[in-house]
């Protein structure tokens, strides 16, 4: 706010009129209306005593506080939203580069401001595009300063949209280094820079290496969500989870193994000694080409993996699964039928 909007909050506040503000002060009425209205300013001799007068600081009083609440941000972003609909983009860009002046230690405003004029930039077309290019990249620019990550990460991310859009794709690429190399979004916008870039098979290989991580996180969330829905008793929603964990196994091409270690989960929590047993021998056959579906799999060629293992490693394999279900309690309703007996020898 300007000094003289600030006289006028905390007049208010005070519940003192100008006259009543003016009287203690010294001055006219109309002086005090002048302030307020922005059509001059205090003598410099009166403002410690208003300052004194309406509670607030000199730094206050004269607007040089470093940032804004959250209720002024969001207010102030909000009335850009709305100057842009009802004024147009060129009066509301200039009301918005006066706030940016008026409050240069607010991180979050010089963000917002630069992210939400480019954004309707975009779907709006203004005239001249490109006249608001050096205060708009500025401002984001400045962003990538701020001692905060979450506002370094969200000025890249615009800054790499905003090159991106502008076809300047190697430049784009350069905001991705402000990114986290484990966030899958930002793999997933650097496939795209390859892609636009002619670097093909590093686009396909990027492109598979999130294919991949996907399958791992959905595995692990939904396995999660079945052993929360067996806590709480909840044995329908526990058998759904099972056979979605089975689907995604098989939407990734993982391959028999992991589409029948859910499947086993299932039988065991209904007590099917029959089905058991018969994804437990699938289980154990499945061993020798565990970690060759995937590797097979069109959706994964281009990707590098560890060398297959060998069939000495893969006996190795077995009987340590064989030791693991000897060992698994949930399994004892099955040790003394014949059909186990008859697993183990295998």
């Amino acid at each position: 706010m300007k000094t003289g909007e600030v006289i006028r909050r905390y007049r208010k506040q005070k519940n003192l009129t100008q006259e009543e503000m003016a009287a203690r002060l010294g001055v006219t009425a109309p002086a005090v209306n002048k302030w307020e209205n922005g059509n001059s300013l205090p003598d410099i001799t009166l403002l410690a005593p208003i300052a004194r007068l309406l509670g607030v600081s000199l730094e206050e009083l004269l607007s040089f506080r470093e940032d804004l609440t959250e209720e002024e941000l969001r207010a102030l972003i909000l009335e850009l939203g709305e100057r842009l609909k009802k004024e147009g983009y060129e009066a509301a860009f200039r009301w918005a580069k006066e706030r940016t002046q008026e409050y240069p230690g607010s991180e979050w405003l010089i963000l917002y401001m630069g992210q939400l004029l480019n954004a309707y930039r975009i779907t709006e077309k203004p005239e001249n595009p490109e006249q608001y290019d050096a205060d708009i990249c500025g401002w984001l620019e400045q962003s990538l300063k701020s001692g905060q990550e979450e506002i370094r990460r969200s000025a890249a991310t615009s800054l790499f949209q905003l090159y991106f859009q502008k076809k300047e794709y190697e430049r784009a690429e350069t905001y991705l280094d402000y990114l986290s190399d484990q966030n899958p979004e930002y793999k997933r916008l650097r496939a795209t820079v390859y892609e636009k870039t002619g670097r093909t098979e590093e686009a396909y290989r990027a492109y598979e290496e999130l294919l991949y991580s996907y399958y791992t996180m959905v595995s692990l969330a939904l396995h999660n969500l079945y052993s929360l829905s067996l806590s709480q008793g909840d044995r329908e929603r526990a058998l759904y989870l099972a056979d979605k964990q089975a689907q995604n196994a098989r939407l990734f091409d993982m391959g028999e193994y992991c589409a029948a270690a859910p499947e086993l989960e299932l039988a065991v929590l209904e007590k099917d000694e029959d089905a058991c047993l018969k994804v437990l021998k699938r289980l154990l056959g499945s061993i020798d080409g565990a970690d060759a579906s995937f590797r097979n799999s069109p959706l994964y060629m281009h990707m590098k993996f560890k060398s297959a293992a060998a069939e000495g490693e893969k006996a190795d394999m077995r009987e340590l699964l064989k030791k693991s279900l000897r060992e698994d309690e949930s399994l004892d309703f099955l040790k003394g039928s014949p059909g186990w007996q008859q697993l183990m020898e295998l």
